[in-house]
């Protein structure tokens, strides 16, 4: 989901800094909201898992470039799954802060624009969460079905999001449209592979009950919210 350089420049590059400040503001009334709930040691444990994790997501795990963008399996309702919406958006971002610092500075310029299509579908996978998962139900007791329409829509939102950035920076020319439909395709093996994923963590998850059911996880991963 890495945008390439050189789709949105100049001028242009302002709105990045706009969306991003408000998935920034989101966030942070999410963390204050979750450190008010579970403290904030919980809170910076779990960040810190998820940070590691998004490193390792990006950095580890098979990516290619494809059209305008780069096919990742970022594995973000994963992440919200275990750890829960703030931990996982404030993961998201110093995750791929690291990476750019890291491994890929010709990205940081990118920075925002990336951040915020990371984490607006995010908050958007909480917000279905609360309309198809019963307040009774425990995470780690997902069906598939669920863990599809949250992957689908973490995902979906993605490649929204990427197509965006890509028709506003470059235009709606030919090239641009083939670019933007050939790397969306490509994310159709994502979706496949996400909500398999989650149920298996979920599965692992639950197995392990006596090391996931603490401060370092999503109170909800084992309990009715």
């Amino acid at each position: 989901m890495h945008i390439e350089p050189g789709i949105v420049v100049g001028a242009k590059m302002a709105l990045s800094y706009a969306t991003a400040a408000g998935a920034a503001t989101v966030g942070a009334k999410l963390a204050w909201d979750a450190m008010r709930e579970n403290g904030a040691l919980s809170f910076a444990g779990r960040v810190v898992i998820a940070t590691v994790l998004t490193f390792v997501f990006f950095e580890v795990l098979p990516h290619y470039p494809v059209g305008v963008s780069e096919v990742h399996f970022i594995l973000g309702s994963t992440l919200f799954l275990l750890l829960g919406a703030a931990p996982a958006a404030f993961g998201l971002a110093l995750g791929l802060l690291a990476q750019g610092l890291l491994f890929a500075p010709f990205d940081l310029p990118q920075y925002f624009i990336n951040v915020t299509t990371l984490l607006v579908p995010l908050y958007g996978v909480r917000m279905l969460a609360k309309r198809i998962i019963a307040p009774g139900t425990a995470y780690v007791d997902l069906k598939y079905g669920q863990a599809l329409a949250l992957s689908t829509a973490y995902q979906g939102g993605v490649v929204a999001w990427v197509a965006f950035w890509a028709l506003y920076g470059q235009g709606f020319g030919a090239e641009t449209l083939a670019a933007v439909t050939t790397f969306g395709a490509a994310y159709m093996l994502v979706i496949i592979i996400e909500p398999l994923a989650d149920l298996a963590v979920l599965a692992a998850a639950k197995s392990a009950r006596d090391l996931t059911k603490g401060p370092l996880f999503n109170q909800r991963l084992h309990g009715a919210g």
